[in-house]
């Protein structure tokens, strides 16, 4: 194959260039389409709420979506993984269910707002804050977090696996040994990493996870995951029906995972992430090759514009498909504008909701252009955009 998974079903179904896969993935793959689909009508009734054939099927579908999201990201009990709203909630639930007034944390200069805010709140409340610097590029070093851990006592290190200013990935491991060796717990925001990368939790020995469910994974938006690993108690942010252990009455169950999933699940969307997990299973190895491929193609060509600065690992480097970049010939929300009107090309400048991100690489003031690649990018989409932006800047 030449281009990226979907291109022809992709092409035919839109009427721009599509290249902000890092704020979410379009089109989605006709197969998510269809599960979205079945579960609003085959299934249409509430899972576990219960005990006629329809309310059967809705949670064998969520049975089964679970089962395909744990096996696509190395989770060995599917119980683990409940099913949130998107990786924003994950990660509200992960550190407000975690951390408590005097807790120490230490987390990285790079973090997205779903991140950086929670954590200002907690801070309001008596957590400590410890920011640690990211290089240049976004990328955060190891030996600087351990520096940081070791400085005081820290409930626990927060880092996302992947940027999306930069497209950095982070040393999880490394950081996650670091945590656990000097007593504290390894969370994680890996929005940006799943489905782009081949996430395995169990090789990472994180203690908290959170998944963004609409951007490499292919689902559609409004559902999202996160894994907490096992014995690991975390208050739930949200008490309610969880279509059984009525009789406890006032009491939030305390089982896995019906205690973090209270009220009616949104089954349409768990249905499309299941099925964009079950795509990643069958044609991960592929899919991430020709990502990486034609990405590389659009860092080569942008970093070649006179005047364009390209933000990020250098092109050996890994990274998951996203860059960012400055002209110093047109600010970052005109280019963005005149990519869309003048040649159908959808991107997205601003802060991309990281400012801690934007501080790090010195754009706070200027913001950057930020391309995604993802499902459905071709060559020629990136041949495109290079030169569109070529000629915009000439």
């Amino acid at each position: 194959m030449t281009d990226a998974p979907g291109a022809g079903a992709a092409n035919s179904a839109r009427s721009c260039i599509y290249l902000d896969h890092s704020a979410t993935s379009w089109p989605k793959p006709p197969e998510v389409v269809d599960a979205v689909v079945n579960a609003m009508t085959a299934c249409g009734a509430n899972p576990g709420r219960g005990a006629y054939s329809m309310a059967l099927a809705a949670a064998r579908l969520v049975f089964e979506s679970r089962r395909a999201c744990a096996d696509l990201l190395g989770v060995p009990d599917a119980r683990d993984l409940a099913f949130v709203s998107g990786c924003t909630e994950a990660c509200n639930l992960m550190l407000k269910g975690l951390l408590v007034p005097g807790d120490r944390v230490v987390v990285s200069s790079m973090e997205h707002n779903a991140v950086s805010r929670p954590l200002h709140v907690l801070s309001l409340g008596g957590v400590r804050v410890d920011i640690v610097q990211a290089d240049a590029t976004g990328t955060v070093h190891a030996g600087d977090v351990e520096r940081a851990v070791r400085a005081h006592a820290t409930r626990a290190v927060i880092c996302q696996h992947a940027s999306n200013v930069t497209g950095a990935i982070q040393p999880i491991g490394d950081i996650a040994d670091i945590a656990h060796e000097n007593g504290a717990l390894m969370l994680v925001d890996g929005a940006q990493a799943a489905g782009h990368m081949n996430v395995d939790l169990a090789a990472l020995d994180v203690d908290a996870y959170a998944v963004s469910g609409h951007k490499g994974l292919l689902g559609p938006q409004g559902v999202g995951l996160l894994y907490l690993r096992p014995g690991l108690d975390v208050a739930e942010l949200l008490q309610g029906g969880t279509g059984g252990g009525s009789s406890e009455e006032e009491s939030q169950p305390q089982g896995r995972p019906e205690r973090y999933e209270a009220g009616t699940p949104n089954t349409p969307g768990i249905a499309g992430l299941g099925a964009g997990a079950r795509l990643w299973l069958a044609h991960g190895e592929e899919w991430r090759a020709q990502e990486q491929r034609i990405f590389r193609g659009l860092k080569e060509g942008m970093s070649a514009i006179p005047g364009v600065t390209v933000f990020g690992p250098a092109s050996d480097e890994p990274c998951v498909p996203t860059l960012s970049l400055v002209s110093d010939r047109m600010d970052c929300d005109r280019i963005a504008f005149l990519l869309d009107r003048r040649y159908g090309i959808a991107v997205r400048s601003g802060l991309h909701c990281a400012p801690w991100a934007h501080r790090t690489i010195g754009t706070l003031e200027t913001g950057a252009v930020r391309f995604g690649v993802g499902y459905g990018s071709t060559s020629d989409d990136v041949a495109a955009a290079i030169a569109a932006l070529t000629e915009l800047l000439a």
